[in-house]
């Protein structure tokens, strides 16, 4: 809708993590490049590595197997309790069907191994993890270094027709290290990088920034996803989405978008508004954004006018997105010419100052936008206005 050019599929870019997820395995376990304090941790023999290899290469061609329709959009508001898209992934992994697969290869592969490395110990809180798990899933869906949000990075910004999202993937990998977090002798191996690699780790960062403010982020791709999830919320009913593994397999967004033009064709049809607002591009617009002289006045400024809005018009005509990052960036070990370990932002200033993604908006149907806007014109100020400083 925002980005017409954007129309590639999720293999794609399952096969593109895969393409990198194998490249970063290459690098770390290079003999050159094994820092002698984590030797003990890589396996030995070129068996092992090569097993492990080809587990990564599984995991990381098979991460998004659980993603939903048209991916996040809905997942939180219809998947049951404690389902996720990280849970259907281990579900296909671990399948009847996927497990003839793993054991026709040679040797066979473990499926729970493939899981483990897929979805990371973030998302999979009840499997005990070893170090050198840890690590590898740190390749595929790590905070820092993840070949899937570098993939997703640079394929988004291709395809969308933007530049956000580029930087040296090339260069980042190649100065990818197992490194203790610290100089403690007791300190948690995980990855991080050969101080020639530290503005490539800046531009990941800053891409990811700027791709987030800029396009997952856009106000118009926002209304989409509320619309999006409102279709589904009133087509699939109290239900949700479905978490049986064949009927999860047989909903693809192909179905979605048939059901979407019967709907905008079907006055009777239970989701037949925000169908409308999709097929016929009647999407909601800004009501209000984030302003930091509001914010200074109120931190939840956003929330302030959507909870007014709602009051004096009705909830339907209203829609709220607030984000704030959490922390304080990505903190990773660098190593540095002389062998010694320091923190990333220790060694670098631009790594210190990348921004936090923080949006807050308040979307409005079309239809009230004229009157809503007048009345936020005149309401604002006493809307925002801290707790006992109302007029």
């Amino acid at each position: 809708m925002v980005y017409p050019g954007a129309t590639h599929k999720r293999f794609e870019h399952s096969l593109g993590v895969m393409e990198l997820a194998e490249r970063a395995f290459r690098v770390i376990t290079a003999k050159d490049n094994i820092d002698h304090r984590v030797a003990d941790l890589v396996p030995g023999g070129e068996d092992q590595l090569r097993y492990w290899c080809r587990v990564l290469r599984m995991a990381a061609l098979c991460h998004d197997l659980g993603h939903l329709p048209f991916s996040h959009a809905a997942e939180k508001r219809l998947l049951p309790e404690g389902r996720t898209h990280e849970s259907l992934t281990v579900d296909l992994i671990k399948s009847k069907e996927m497990e003839e697969i793993w054991g026709q290869i040679t040797p066979p592969l473990r499926s729970e191994e493939i899981a483990k490395l897929a979805v990371g110990p973030k998302k999979l809180k009840d499997r005990s993890f070893n170090s050198w798990e840890r690590i590898l899933a740190e390749i595929i869906v790590g905070d820092a270094f993840g070949v899937d949000r570098m993939d997703y990075l640079l394929r988004d910004s291709l395809h969308a027709g933007v530049v956000y999202g580029k930087f040296d993937q090339y260069r980042l990998i190649d100065t990818l290290r197992i490194l203790p977090e610290n100089e403690d002798k007791s300190a948690e191996p995980v990855l991080g990088i050969e101080a020639g690699g530290l503005d490539s780790a800046a531009g990941l960062l800053l891409a990811r920034y700027f791709m987030y403010s800029q396009v997952y982020y856009h106000r118009v791709r926002l209304a989409y996803d509320f619309h999006l999830q409102d279709f589904l919320s009133a087509w699939l009913g109290e239900n949700g989405l479905p978490t049986d593994l064949n009927q999860f397999l047989n909903l693809t967004d192909n179905e979605v978008l048939v059901e979407l033009r019967k709907a905008a064709d079907d006055f009777s049809h239970p989701g037949h508004d925000p169908a409308v607002r999709i097929v016929k591009r009647k999407h909601f617009r800004v009501l209000y954004e984030r302003n930091p002289n509001d914010s200074a006045k109120n931190s939840e400024c956003g929330a302030a006018v959507y909870m007014a809005a709602r009051d004096k018009f009705g909830d339907a005509f209203f829609r709220h997105k607030r984000d704030t990052q959490k922390g304080s960036g990505v903190v990773f070990p660098v190593r540095n010419r002389d062998g010694r370990i320091v923190s990333s932002f220790a060694a670098s200033d631009v790594l210190q100052k990348v921004p936090l993604v923080n949006i807050d908006y308040v979307l409005v149907a079309p239809e009230k936008l004229a009157e809503a806007s007048a009345w936020l014109k005149e309401e604002l100020e006493r809307i925002i206005a801290p707790v006992g400083e109302e007029e």
